[in-house]
Parts: C-alpha cells; sequence; structure tokens
C-alpha cells in the first residue's frame, strides 16, 4: 500500500461526497494504490452512512466506527493506528484544508527528504480576539514547554511510515496531538497554506482555556517546577521581610502597625497556596486516570472490504 488517507468526521455530512471525489482524483495522481479512511466520532449526523455509501461504492475506502464521540485527536491516532500506507495524508474532511494540498506535500517530501511535511496557515481568521488568543496559546505553551510546538499547525501533514510508526506508540490518554507531533522527532517541514473559514470558531473562551491547561498538563511538568521556585521566592523575600523587621524593633524600637496590609498578604498567600494546590491536583487527576489504563477510544465496527475474500 503506497498511501493512506486518514480523516475524522463528526458533522460532516455536507462535505464528504466532494472531499471523497477530490481526495480521489489527487491521490491517483500520486498512488496507484491507496486507501481512504473515515474515522466517525461519534457523529450526530448522517456522516457514517454517507461514509458507508461510499465504502460500498470504492473497495478502497474503510469506516473505522466509535462507539461514541471521544475527541478529535483520540480518532485521529485510531486512523493512524489502523493506516497501511507507506505515505500517511492526515486531514480534516471539512473543506477548510484543501484536499490537493496532497500533491503539493508530496512533492515538497520527495525533494526535501523529510518525514514529514505539515501545512501551517497563513493568517489566522475570524473576530480579532479569536486571532489573539489563537496565537497567545502557542506562545504560552511553549513557555511552559521543554519542546517547542510551531505556531499555528494544520491538522494537514504527509508523514512516513517510519514516522506514524514512532507516533503512535505514544499511549497516554490525554492526547495533545500538537505536541506528540513535535516530540516523535525525525524531519519535518512546514509549508504555508491557506486555511478556510466557515464563519465561527468551534472553540469558545472556556474551551480554550481547558484546552490550553489540559495541554500543558499532559505535555510538560514545567508548572511544578515554577511551583518550586515560586515557594523559594517567597520564601526568601519573607525572610528579609521578617529580619527587617526584627531589626527595626530591636535597634530602633519601631513597630509597624499594619493590620490591612497583614490581611492583604494573608489572602495573597492564600490565593497563591490553593493556585498551587490546584495545580498539583490537575497533576494527580492526570495520574489518577493513566494508571487506569482505561483504552483512549472504543471501536464500535470497522468496515474494510479489503479484508474480505
Amino acid at each position: 500500500m503506497q498511501l493512506s488517507v486518514v480523516t475524522s468526521m463528526y458533522d460532516s455530512a455536507p462535505y464528504l461526497e466532494e472531499f471523497y471525489g477530490r481526495i480521489c482524483e489527487t491521490a491517483d495522481k500520486i498512488a496507484s494504490s491507496y486507501e481512504i479512511i473515515f474515522i466517525n466520532d461519534g457523529s450526530p449526523d448522517n456522516s457514517l452512512d454517507i461514509a458507508l455509501l461510499l465504502h460500498e461504492k470504492n473497495s478502497r475506502v474503510r469506516v473505522i466506527d466509535l462507539s461514541r464521540n471521544f475527541g478529535q485527536h483520540k480518532a485521529m491516532m485510531v486512523g493512524l493506528e489502523h493506516a497501511k500506507g507507506e505515505l500517511i495524508f492526515q486531514i480534516d474532511c471539512d473543506l477548510e484544508e484543501k484536499p490537493e494540498l496532497l500533491e503539493d506535500f508530496y512533492l515538497e517530501l520527495k525533494n526535501s527528504s523529510a518525514d514529514v511535511v505539515y501545512g501551517v496557515r497563513d493568517t489566522r481568521k475570524g473576530r480579532l480576539f479569536d486571532r489573539i488568543t489563537g496565537e497567545l496559546f502557542y506562545k504560552l505553551f511553549n513557555l511552559f514547554s521543554y519542546y517547542s510546538v510551531p505556531p499555528e499547525p494544520l491538522n494537514a501533514r504527509l508523514m512516513s511510515r517510519r514516522y506514524v510508526d514512532g507516533l503512535i506508540q505514544h499511549k497516554e490518554r490525554e492526547i495533545f496531538m500538537a505536541g506528540l507531533w513535535a516530540i516523535t522527532g525525525f524531519k519535518q517541514v512546514a509549508l504555508t497554506v491557506e486555511k478556510g473559514f466557515k464563519g465561527k470558531s468551534a472553540y469558545t473562551v472556556g474551551r480554550k482555556i481547558g484546552m490550553f491547561v489540559n495541554a500543558v498538563t499532559s505535555f510538560s511538568n514545567k508548572p511544578l517546577v515554577y511551583i518550586f521556585y515560586l515557594g523559594c521566592t517567597i520564601s526568601f523575600f519573607s525572610g528579609v521581610a521578617a529580619l527587617y523587621l526584627i531589626v527595626r524593633r530591636l535597634f530602633f524600637g519601631v513597630l509597624l502597625a499594619g493590620w490591612p496590609s497583614l490581611i492583604v498578604s494573608m489572602w495573597l498567600l492564600g490565593g497563591l497556596t490553593l493556585f498551587c494546590l490546584g495545580i498539583i491536583g490537575i497533576y494527580l487527576s492526570k495520574i489518577f486516570s493513566e494508571t487506569k489504563q482505561r483504552p483512549h477510544t472504543i471501536i464500535k465496527e470497522i468496515y474494510d472490504r479489503s479484508t474480505k475474500s
């Protein structure tokens, strides 16, 4: 098998037929043998029905139906685990990323001898607030991470077999794909591409904050290290302040009256304590989740005509 195309489905029914036609036309140009894997991530619309019709129409189409919605990143990992091609093209099927990118990525992969060619968006579209928070997400993440993640990476990427074999060795339950892409290593080349925009981002402010906290705590222990240094810093300045007060009392007979400042200091230290305990609690909850060894996804059914005699 020369090529595998992997895409996940969630509310994707309006785009599937056009996506299928365009990706087949592009794949025919670069590979004589290929497969298209659709992963149904518990889509509430009729995406699965449309994908099954394409499966009946073309034996190259494989459909993996998950038992419920597990999230896009976990669904993508399932698709990569089942891909058989020497090259694997991962892309969203909502047509915001053009299926024809496959040909551009293939040419760049051959010319650069890279293991991965991935897309980065030229400019982030949408509201000013969405653009600012989107850029801020990756800057803050890289601040809290030991491994730098390129800003604005897209799901569209063409990968070699050996890279994907390395990528799917990561078995954690809390998946942050951009981080896993980076730490897997190998030579990776970025191409600036234009990404479409359907007019509204699915990521609310609350969801972005939750995603950021999950990404950092799933990928880096730096916040725990920062807590240690924060405690050391507070202890140092507290010791200096205490020494200053003792010296003033012993040698100058001055005792500062400062109940308001004392109360403020107590609230400040109490807030910092709860904040630090909260971060530690998040890490403990992730350890709790990982030690349970629950499957990160459950497959309900695999529709694959190529395995039938």
